[in-house]
């Protein structure tokens, strides 16, 4: 394994019909893949963007932290952000962590696509 690759988190990204970019996780978002994980979502640009987090079965606070930095930089540019499907155990971390009322959760991909075109 290289050093600061996960072979365990797999990134798709899809481009929906929408315009939405949706970037499918798969795996632990953890230190070994925070690298991919931000490259990936740095070619959002000009699109809202859904991180889908339904096979998320774990984070850190590394991965919490991307996910923090990403929807900050969607802030700062003006790129509608949304998060899809997060798991019980990652929905107990943002609780825990008191980030879960600043990062706006949907139940399923379709509510979050829908969440981001109309605003």
């Amino acid at each position: 394994m290289t050093p600061g690759r996960s072979e365990d988190l797999q990134i798709e990204i899809i481009n929906r019909p929408s315009g939405v970019q949706l970037i499918k996780l798969n795996g632990p978002l953890t230190l070994l893949a925070l690298f991919e994980f931000q490259e990936a979502a740095r070619h959002h640009a000009g699109h809202a963007l859904v991180v889908d987090a339904a096979g998320i079965p774990y984070m850190d606070s590394a991965g919490l932290g991307s996910l923090i930095g990403v929807f900050a930089s969607c802030q700062r540019t003006g790129q509608k952000f949304a998060i899809s499907a997060v798991s019980e155990r990652v929905h107990v971390l943002f609780e825990m962590t008191g980030v879960n009322g600043l990062l706006p959760c949907f139940p399923s991909i379709d509510e979050a696509e829908a969440a981001v075109i109309s605003q």
